[in-house]
């Protein structure tokens, strides 16, 4: 399995659904890998985007607050498979010489991560093609400037907007 280093490039909710997105961006190119996740794991990773501070530890920080006690660091987060339109992913907790990989959802894994400031990998064969920009007005006004953050960010809402969750069974493994 080829992994490469990705990192969160949103949090969406999608307004047909009403049902959260997180979408994780190879770091060294276009490609992304859209995920559906549940509405306490989007708060969680939201607080942790936004930095925003809770009176108490939610799950994601007492996990990180345990794993410190402990003297152990994760190190990384595997978003690895897709099987049966369920994503796996496994958080890898490194201690003195000790290697432990835990199975996690790929929401936890990834709020774990941004919580711990450590990397998240993706397996290379779950990416796909990012929205391809508007060829026609490339081809009609080549000197028009490039668009905007928002403008990118409208284009890929309308493009998840058409993804169902059932679509991902394609990329099986």
């Amino acid at each position: 399995m080829k992994i490469v280093e990705a990192r969160v490039n949103g949090l969406i909710l999608e307004h047909k659904t009403q049902q959260n997105i997180v979408i994780l961006r190879e770091s060294e190119g276009q490609r992304i890998l859209p995920i559906w996740i549940g509405p306490g794991e989007a708060q969680a990773i939201r607080r942790i985007l936004s930095e925003e501070a809770f009176p108490r530890p939610l799950t994601h920080d007492l996990i990180h607050i345990v794993l410190e006690g402990l003297k152990a660091k994760v190190t990384r987060v595997i978003v690895a498979d897709l099987r049966e339109n369920t994503f796996f992913a496994s958080i890898i907790v490194e201690r003195e010489k000790d290697v432990l990989s835990v199975d996690a959802r790929p929401s936890d894994a990834i709020a774990v991560a941004l919580r711990a400031k450590a990397p998240i990998f993706v397996n290379e064969k779950l990416l796909q093609p990012a929205p391809a920009d508007e060829p026609a007005a490339e081809e009609s006004a080549p000197d028009a400037p490039s668009m905007t953050d928002e403008e990118k960010a409208e284009q890929l809402r309308r493009y998840l907007e058409k993804l169902n969750p059932e679509d991902f069974g394609k990329f099986q493994i």
